[in-house]
């Protein structure tokens, strides 16, 4: 295959259950432009280096453009308002500072050591019921029984997002999640799609953060809310409040869905390692760390040059698009000795899982001992895990990559200890 052609083969849908060997021959060039004009950098050096280069900008999606309705109004004042408004109050993560920096301090300061603290041992107890209703199974499926109630009941209880309305705003997440994958940006329906959404749920946020304000409780939503006042008592105002609710709704689930569906595959591949993990609970930290880099829940992000930038040999014009293939990086052999080996034992695992720089997860202790708790429970209450589908589905993503379904056949659910 042409080498500039090589990313078109890693969104490639055909190539979701295994893109490492792509990745491979992406590192013979550090930083390859692809013929769409797209730089790929694919090295762990190269990454670091563009991960902390001021010369890069995550303000990569494009103006919102509202679909014309045919009514003036809507057409003419309320949507280039809305469209206005949108371009100008991204969530966080597609912003550069110094805007992103006072809204991550911001939500910072709403991921207290009392309230991440607390969310340890619930998660335990969430994993733990999780599996006694599977008590009497003899399958299931790791996605939807477990990977997915977890973390996306832990975000609504941090955030004060009422449990019943999951519901109602899981689609919505999905199709946010999209964002993030290039062939959407330049997509008009898609992007058409991911507007109508981010209204629906802007609009329910709206609400939700009304009634915070009314009756605020102890949760991250009152914490930014502020109970009342313009700035929502955290530095910020109102339609930045709102993108920034639904960034962490979103984003607090989403990616650890795919860390712990990752992991469940990687360890029913590595039964050894899923028996060790069952009598020696403590392995969970270095295993999850491993499980970062071997097999992280978000295989690139996008950037932009804001100048030209000369790094690994090559010329990066100023106002390319840029893609920092993180996973790529995750598995150089020049830091990583035997790369794809598992190896929860592996030393000094630098990894791009959360991300780098100034866009390291905000949400990364959350997603560790989610993971964590999920990892210990399933190898000590499942009985003999083996795959019902080997390579599962994936979903379509190729930024956020993971099974879609992840089907166990168990011989029972051991009692909890």
């Amino acid at each position: 295959m042409k080498a500039g052609r090589l990313f078109e083969a890693v969104k490639d849908e055909a190539n979701r259950a295994d893109p490492y060997p792509l990745y491979a021959r992406l590192r013979e060039t550090p930083v390859s432009r692809q013929d769409d004009g797209t730089y790929v950098v694919s090295t762990h050096a190269a990454i670091t280096s563009l991960l902390h280069d001021p010369r890069i900008s995550s303000e990569t999606l494009p103006p919102s453009e509202r679909p014309r309705t045919g009514n003036p109004l809507s057409d003419w004042i309320v949507n280039p308002v809305k469209d206005h408004l949108t371009n100008t109050h991204r969530p966080f993560i597609f912003r550069d500072p110094p805007d992103h920096d006072r809204l991550r301090m911001a939500v910072m300061g709403q991921f207290t050591h009392q309230r991440v603290h607390a969310m340890r041992g619930r998660s335990h107890d969430l994993v733990a019921d999780l599996l006694d209703k599977q008590s009497d199974a003899t399958s299931l499926d790791l996605v939807c029984d477990v990977a997915y109630p977890l973390p996306v009941t832990v975000i609504c209880e941090m955030l004060g997002v009422p449990p019943e309305d999951e519901p109602q705003f899981h689609g919505w997440a999905t199709q946010l999640a999209s964002a993030l994958e290039p062939d959407n940006l330049g997509n008009r329906e898609a992007r058409a799609k991911n507007i109508t959404t981010f209204d629906e749920i802007s609009t329910y946020m709206r609400g939700l953060i009304k009634e915070k304000r009314r009756h605020p409780q102890d949760d991250m939503l009152s914490g930014m809310s502020g109970g009342s006042g313009k700035d929502g008592g955290a530095g910020m105002g109102e339609v930045d409040l709102i993108a920034t609710a639904i960034l962490l709704l979103v984003a607090g689930h989403e990616t650890t869905v795919n860390l712990i569906a990752n992991s469940m595959l990687a360890l029913v591949r590595h039964p050894d390692i899923l028996a060790r993990l069952a009598y020696e609970p403590g392995l969970a930290p270095r295993l999850v760390e491993e499980m970062l880099r071997y097999d992280p829940p978000v295989h690139f992000r996008t950037r932009k040059a804001l100048s030209a930038i000369d790094i690994a040999g090559t010329t990066i014009p100023e106002g390319a698009d840029i893609v920092l293939l993180l996973a790529s990086g995750n598995r150089d052999p020049a830091v990583f000795r035997d790369p794809h080996r598992f190896d929860p034992d592996r030393p000094d695992i630098r990894h791009f899982g959360f991300g780098g720089g100034l866009h390291y997860c905000a949400g990364a202790p959350l997603a560790r001992f989610e993971a964590e708790a999920a990892l210990v429970a399933l190898a000590q209450r499942l009985v003999h895990p083996r795959l019902i589908d080997d390579p599962p589905p994936y979903r379509s993503g190729a930024a956020l990559r993971g099974p879609m379904h992840l089907r166990l056949a168990i011989d029972g659910v051991a009692p909890r200890r």
